[in-house]
C-alpha cells in the first residue's frame, strides 16, 4: 500500500525521457497563491465541477493549444484544472523533436508550458495593476489567451525582478505502462472535482487525523516483540533504532494517524496476520474471517502477505468493512485512492498507521521489522493475538 506522494521531483531513473511514452502529469501552483485557478461547485458531490477563474482559463488555453503547437509529436488526451493544482495526460506518439528537428525530452515540454503559461499570467497581472492604478489612462488592450488583456505582446513586456512564477518547481509524472492503467489514470483525473467536494464537505472522515489512536503500547514493548518474531538478522540495534525513529510518539506511547470511518474501532475487532507456518490452514483462516466479518467484526490488518491481501480483499468485496494498517505515514496532503475514498464516504474503511510520514520511492522495499511492526499495532488494536482464527467459534 503506498501513499499518494506529493513530491515534485519524482522520476523514473531508467526511463529516456525523450522517447514515446504515455505520461501523467500533476502540476502545483506555488504555494502562497492559494487556489487561483478557480473554486468546487456544485450541490452533491455527484454533479461537482470547477468553475475556472481568468488565470484557470488560461492555463486549460494554453494546455490544449500551446503543446501540440510546438511538438506535434505530443497530444494532451484526459485533463483536469483543479483549484489549485493539474492534472493531464500527455501521449507522445515519436521522439521529441523541437520545430528546428533538435532532439529534446519531456521536462522541456512541460518547462515550455509553463514559460508561456507565466507570461501570461504576468501580462494578465500587470495589466490588472496598471488599470486599477491609472484607469482613467487606460489604453484599449488586446486579449490574450485565457481572455486576459495585456498592452503589449508577453514576450516584450517589462517585469520588475521580483516577478513570481504562476507554478511551483518541478512536476511529478507517472508512466501508465501497464494493460488497463490508462484507463484507472483517466478515471482519477475525471474524477477529481468530486473528490474534492467529498473530502471539502465530509471533513470528520476524510481527512487524516493525528495521534487520535493509542496504541497502547510503548516502544521497549514493541522492542521485545521484534527480538522475539525477527531473525537476529532482521532485528540488529541499527534496524530497531530505525524502527524507533519512524514512530508517532505521545506520552513515551505509540500513537497513530488515522484516515477515514472512526466508528469501526467501536465494532468488535479481529486481527488478520498470515504466517507462513499456517499456510495449510490458509483456507481455514480465510474462511474463519469472513465468518466472523458477516457476524460484525471488523477485520483489521497490514494486508501484506498474499493471505492478508486475499482475506481483506474478498471482504471488502462482500461488503464488509476493514481497518488497514498503513505502511507509512500520511503527508499534509494526503489523498488515498478514489476506491478507498469511496470505500471511507460508505464507512467502510478506516486507515491506521503508526509512522511518521517519509517519501520514499514506490518500489521500495518494506523491511522485516517494519512488516512485524504493524502486525504487532494491528494486535494491539485489537487487543487480541493473531492466532484468534484457530480457537473453536464462540
Amino acid at each position: 500500500m503506498h501513499p499518494t506522494q506529493h513530491r515534485m521531483t519524482r522520476r523514473s531513473a531508467s526511463h529516456d525521457y525523450s522517447r514515446p511514452g504515455i505520461y501523467h502529469i500533476t502540476m502545483h501552483v506555488a504555494e502562497s497563491l492559494q487556489q487561483p485557478l478557480g473554486t468546487i461547485t456544485g450541490d452533491e458531490a455527484a454533479t461537482a465541477s470547477v468553475y475556472l477563474t481568468p488565470v484557470g482559463a488560461m492555463v486549460e488555453h494554453e494546455l490544449m493549444t500551446a503543446i501540440t503547437a510546438h511538438y506535434p509529436m505530443v497530444t494532451v488526451d484526459a485533463h483536469v484544472v483543479m483549484p489549485e493544482h493539474l492534472h493531464f495526460i500527455l501521449c507522445v506518439s515519436d521522439d521529441i523533436v523541437t520545430r528546428s528537428g533538435h532532439p529534446t525530452h519531456l521536462g522541456q515540454v512541460i518547462a515550455g508550458f509553463k514559460k508561456g503559461c507565466n507570461k501570461a499570467y504576468w501580462a494578465a497581472t500587470a495589466a490588472a495593476t496598471a488599470t486599477a492604478a491609472t484607469p482613467a489612462a487606460a489604453k484599449p488592450q488586446r486579449t490574450v489567451p485565457g481572455g486576459f488583456a495585456a498592452g503589449k505582446p508577453a514576450a516584450k513586456q517589462r517585469y520588475s525582478t521580483g516577478r513570481a512564477p504562476l507554478f511551483a518547481p518541478g512536476y511529478c509524472d507517472v508512466m501508465p505502462i501497464e494493460p488497463g492503467q490508462l484507463d484507472t489514470q483517466r478515471a482519477y483525473i475525471h474524477d477529481n472535482p468530486r473528490c474534492r467536494w467529498l473530502r471539502t464537505h465530509d471533513r470528520e472522515r476524510l481527512q487524516p487525523r493525528r495521534g487520535t489512536i493509542s496504541a497502547a503500547m510503548t516502544p521497549a514493548a514493541l522492542r521485545g516483540y521484534l527480538l522475539r518474531e525477527c531473525l537476529p538478522a532482521s532485528a540488529t540495534p541499527a534496524v530497531l533504532a530505525e524502527v524507533e525513529r519512524r514512530l508517532l510518539l505521545a506520552d513515551g506511547r505509540i500513537v497513530c494517524d488515522s484516515y477515514g470511518d472512526h466508528t469501526l474501532l467501536q465494532h468488535r475487532l479481529l486481527p488478520v496476520v498470515c504466517h507462513r507456518k499456517d499456510a495449510s490452514r490458509q483456507r481455514e483462516q480465510h474462511q474463519r474471517c469472513l465468518d466472523e466479518a458477516a457476524r460484525g467484526a471488523v477485520l483489521v490488518s497490514p494486508r501484506i502477505a498474499k493471505g492478508e491481501q486475499a482475506i481483506i480483499d474478498d471482504a471488502v468485496a462482500h461488503g464488509f468493512p476493514v481497518i488497514l494498517i498503513a505502511d507509512n505515514g500520511f503527508p499534509a496532503v494526503f489523498h488515498p485512492s478514489n476506491d478507498r475514498l469511496n470505500l471511507c464516504v460508505d464507512g467502510r474503511l478506516l486507515m491506521v498507521t503508526p509512522w511518521c510520514y517519509e517519501y520514499r520511492k514506490k518500489d521500495d522495499a518494506i523491511t522485516v521489522a517494519l512488516c512485524k511492526t504493524m502486525n504487532c499495532v494491528a494486535q494491539a488494536l485489537c487487543r487480541l493475538k493473531d492466532d484468534w482464527w484457530q480457537s473453536p467459534p464462540q
